[in-house]
């Protein structure tokens, strides 16, 4: 009788500790979560209260477009970006001198505003995308700007658009979002800047027919 309460006892005693077990297991899991950040319910109820001028701004921003077409300024601090002249492109006087001869690895150079670069596709300036109508986009209707980054195109028909523009990038974003970048950049202050034409550079010795870039 002795032995069959010991092993009834022992069995008890297993029992509990398996129960505190899963407990203090479940207890520690609770604790964990608890410290996980919390998502979102709904992520993308920020942006679809936007406008569409809103939701371009958020676009442009993310995009880092001012980082080439904001001319940049010396501040207190150093260069920092010449907001007077948001996204109006290269500076007109800010003339630039033959770029430096370059040789593996590096090749791709710029000037300290971030407007001109120079490349094996020759000599490039960020854009004036701002709504002044004779040296910005102010002519342009959404269907020119939107051909303009779908198909790589100056002005939608013209000459290749040459880096560092991204507009392969671009081109992957919804019509919305095209439409709504449109939107955003008929809404900032116009300002008069005729950025430079661009160098388009030969195409290299043994390059296919119909390689040269169109001016």
């Amino acid at each position: 009788m002795f032995k069959i309460f010991s092993k009834l006892q022992y069995a008890s005693i297993v029992v509990c500790i398996v129960l505190l077990s899963v407990e203090m297991f479940n207890g520690c899991n609770k604790t964990g979560d608890q410290n996980k950040p919390e998502m979102s319910k709904d992520t993308t109820s920020k942006t679809s209260m936007m406008t569409p001028a809103e939701r371009g701004k958020y676009l442009v921003t993310l995009a880092g477009c001012n980082d080439c077409h904001t001319p940049m300024k010396m501040g207190q601090m150093g260069p920092e970006p010449d907001m007077s002249r948001m996204l109006s492109g290269h500076p007109v006087e800010m003339k630039m001198p033959e770029p430096s001869k370059m040789t593996m690895p590096w090749m791709i150079g710029a000037s300290w505003t971030l407007t001109a670069w120079s490349g094996p596709w020759g000599i490039s300036y960020s854009a004036n995308i701002t709504p002044d109508s004779t040296t910005g986009i102010g002519k342009w209707d959404v269907a020119t700007f939107m051909l303009a980054l779908r198909n790589g195109k100056h002005i939608g028909t013209g000459r290749d658009i040459l880096p560092p523009m991204p507009w392969q990038e671009f081109k992957q974003m919804t019509d919305e979002d095209l439409k709504a970048l449109y939107a955003y950049l008929r809404t900032i202050p116009p300002v008069h800047n005729q950025v430079p034409e661009a160098i388009v550079a030969p195409p290299p010795p043994g390059a296919p027919a119909g390689a040269m870039m169109k001016k």
